[in-house]
């Protein structure tokens, strides 16, 4: 079942991509001088592959797992002195008419090198120089793709965390995971200072639900007013040189010190973890801010504030969203035909055979199609939960959810891309999207499963 859906997703990419490249004078699909002759190429040698891994021991992918892992971390280090330099990032190395991307096959390592280490570590995540490791193997390749710099794939690699809440991380660090998110969009939608004291609004309510002692609570917020109220005055007299935001942090922190007997003598640990959240937070606010001032590209900020409806700019850097959501839209139920897309034959849509696939099967298929597309997408998902929950060994379990998480997190943030529900940040549409190095790094990364699947009788340790 599963190899069938990855055929129908795979040759339902190749006929989009000449759909969406089509050119007249070129109609043959087999033609290698354009995209479709050489989809097709990556498409035999992806089976070349797929035939080769399923005849592997399953042993080989448990004992090399670090050689891999290590193995294609140098490569990513060796693509930032010697690789070539496409859109801004250097991501690619060339090699004549042939470009591959480590940062795709760097995916199925890391799912190797996390399945490897859990395994050995079942049932012990809840401790933290247990889980510190597990989060470095999947932030260092983030830090080596961030460096060349790709936001897309750096973004992709966060899925692994999905893994790790599956297999006993505790639910507060997801949580924290989660509300990090929530923080950054609303640090973007917010004034800094509002949202500051919203949290500390919010901690506030939820140490009195979780006490149920009044005079404590309202102790701490009184300290918090004094203090706010005393650094403000001296600020607004005599300094004139702190922000709200630091004379904020200011107070929460000789706050907590102010705090601190209280909280040991009646072992109020609950407040302590809360009071640390609210730091957390507030300091993660700041830091927001200014990695979005400093750290993100022009043209990426751009397109966050487009997303968030700050800006409109659909001749400029919202051209892609906006010319992709006329193509979606003009497709209406059943699709204007195959071949038949005007958006496509005119090239409205930039990288509409790669990132922007989605558009052809929109404008060409409708609604319908879309709909049929994303049932696949959701049907192989459920059948990779399946496999992952009835194997025998917990290294293929861990690499399932891995295989899961990646796919995924391409296929939400792909489609969300191209309706735009999140910003543009270029990754494509596993099986379906034009480039070897992406197909052939989806297919490394399923069929590494489904051979571990395969052999779930035998003993893995």
């Amino acid at each position: 079942m599963t190899i069938l859906l990855f055929l129908i997703l795979v040759m339902m990419g190749w006929f989009n991509i000449y759909a969406a490249v089509y050119n007249e004078e070129h109609k043959g699909i087999l033609d290698l001088s354009q995209r479709y002759g050489k989809q097709f190429i990556w498409i035999i040698a992806s089976f070349i592959l797929a035939a080769f891994i399923v005849i592997i021991d399953t042993r080989f992918y448990l004992f090399f797992s670090w050689f891999i892992y290590g193995g294609l971390m140098f490569l990513l280090l060796l693509v930032l002195l010697l690789g070539k330099e496409i859109n801004g990032a250097k991501s690619w190395f060339e090699f004549g008419q042939i470009s591959l991307q480590p940062s795709e096959f760097a995916k199925f390592g890391t799912a190797l090198v996390l399945a490897d280490y859990l395994n050995k570590r079942r049932q012990e995540l809840t401790r933290l120089n247990i889980i510190m490791p597990a989060i470095g193997i999947i932030l260092l390749p983030a830090f080596l793709i961030a460096l060349q710099p790709d936001l897309g794939s750096t973004v992709v690699f966060f899925s692994f965390f999905l893994v790790l809440f599956r297999e006993g991380m505790s639910p507060y660090v997801f949580l924290s995971g989660l509300l990090m998110v929530i923080l950054f969009f609303l640090t973007l939608l917010l004034s800094d200072v509002y949202l500051e004291f919203a949290l500390i609004g919010a901690a506030f309510f939820i140490t009195l639900f979780a006490t149920r002692k009044w005079k404590t609570c309202f102790t701490g917020l009184g300290i918090f007013i004094i203090i706010f109220g005393i650094l403000y005055g001296l600020d607004h007299f005599i300094f004139k040189s702190l922000n709200n935001k630091l004379i904020i942090m200011i107070s929460l922190i000789i706050s907590g010190i102010t705090f601190v007997y209280h909280i040991y003598l009646r072992k109020a640990k609950s407040i302590l973890v809360i009071y640390l959240f609210l730091l957390g937070s507030v300091l993660y606010i700041n830091s927001v801010d200014y990695a979005y001032s400093h750290l993100l590209k022009p043209h990426q900020r751009e397109r966050v504030e487009i997303m968030l409806g700050f800006k409109s700019d659909p001749h400029g850097t919202g051209y892609n969203v906006n010319q992709s959501m006329i193509s979606i839209g003009s497709g209406g139920l059943t699709g204007k035909g195959y071949l038949q897309g005007t958006q496509t034959k005119f090239k409205f849509v930039p990288a509409q055979s790669t990132d922007f696939i989605f558009c052809t099967i929109g404008e060409e298929w409708g609604f319908l199609g879309s709909v049929i597309v994303i049932i696949l997408y959701l049907f192989l998902l459920l059948r990779l939960i399946i496999l992952a929950e009835r194997q025998r060994s917990a290294f293929s379990r861990i690499y399932g959810y891995g295989v899961i998480s990646i796919l995924f997190t391409h296929f939400f943030i792909n489609i969300g891309m191209a309706i735009g529900l999140v910003p543009v940040i270029g990754i494509p549409l596993p099986f379906l999207s034009y480039g070897g190095s992406s197909l052939w790094g989806f297919t490394i990364l399923l069929f590494i499963f489904l051979r571990l699947d395969a052999g779930r009788a035998e003993y893995l340790i």
